[in-house]
């Protein structure tokens, strides 16, 4: 697999940054989520893991406060409007409030515009997209001036690929609610989208044998597939005071996958 060692979520950290900040995260039972809450515990933050597998959350969360960090989890549905209000209520009531808001829960279908089914579309808009806009309703009624919201999308919201529909849709979809977020919202409280390409989580792995994942690797700048510590970074800033000016846009977060026109003229940029 990977030639090169995993960097960590929490290598490196910026000690107390969020000291006393509420952080949600949805969809943090495991992969990108986890991976943001993880760096957020790391930096200071009480951290609220939440999905649907109460086994899976509450063993992330021991595992943070194992590692000295503050975390609680609260399951919640996406899909369900009611275990959105009661997550964010849940939240303030244990800390006092919401301070950054991590929009991260998703899901997707293999299929294309052609054969996705009104149960694709259901599946996907409502945890993908709805469940982004109630997270943000409700968190906001928390949430202290200087807040920040940050909304998970995928460099899908720019260039696609058959048959993921309406996955593709819904990302680009993102982007835009971002803006409207940030409008609506500012100035007390700042929104932004983290796009993100290839990352080494266990969804990779099982859609990809040892040859097809070699070819990846190869066809990134970087020369290696993306890990959530990489993306982690990016939350903590974009959530932190150093992104104060930064609100209603996106930061692309795909080792320079974007940057390519043609595959077949790339060198082999695989890390040795």
């Amino acid at each position: 697999m990977p030639a090169h060692e995993p960097h960590a979520p929490t290598e490196t950290p910026c000690p107390g940054r969020f000291d006393g900040d509420a952080v949600v995260v949805t969809g943090s039972t495991r992969g990108i989520g986890e991976g943001v809450a993880r760096r957020f515990a790391a930096e200071g933050a009480a951290v609220v893991i939440t999905g649907r597998s109460e086994d899976t959350g509450e063993a992330v969360a021991e595992s943070i406060r194992e590692d000295g960090g503050d975390a609680t989890f609260v399951r919640a549905d996406m899909r369900e409007p009611d275990d959105i209000a009661a997550l964010m209520e849940a939240t303030a009531e244990e800390y006092g409030g919401v301070d950054v808001l991590v929009n991260n829960a998703g899901v997707e279908t293999y299929t294309g515009a052609d054969e996705a089914t009104i149960e694709d579309w259901e599946f996907v808009l409502e945890t993908d997209f709805r469940s982004y806009w109630l997270c943000a309703k409700h968190a906001v009624e928390y949430m202290p001036a200087g807040g920040s919201i940050l909304n998970m999308s995928s460099n899908h919201a720019f260039a696609t690929t058959p048959s993921i529909f309406p996955y593709n849709a819904v990302k680009a979809g993102i982007n835009g609610m971002t803006r409207a977020m940030a409008l609506d919202l500012g100035p007390e409280i700042r929104v932004n989208t983290i796009n993100p390409g290839w990352v080494e989580i266990d969804r990779t792995h099982e859609s990809l044998d040892d040859e097809e994942y070699e070819h990846i690797e190869s066809i990134h700048p970087v020369g290696r597939i993306g890990e959530p510590g990489d993306v982690a970074g990016v939350a903590t800033f974009l959530a932190s005071d150093d992104a104060a000016f930064v609100t209603g846009t996106h930061l692309v977060v795909d080792g320079g996958r974007s940057a390519v026109l043609q595959d077949n003229y790339l060198p082999d940029y695989a890390a040795e």
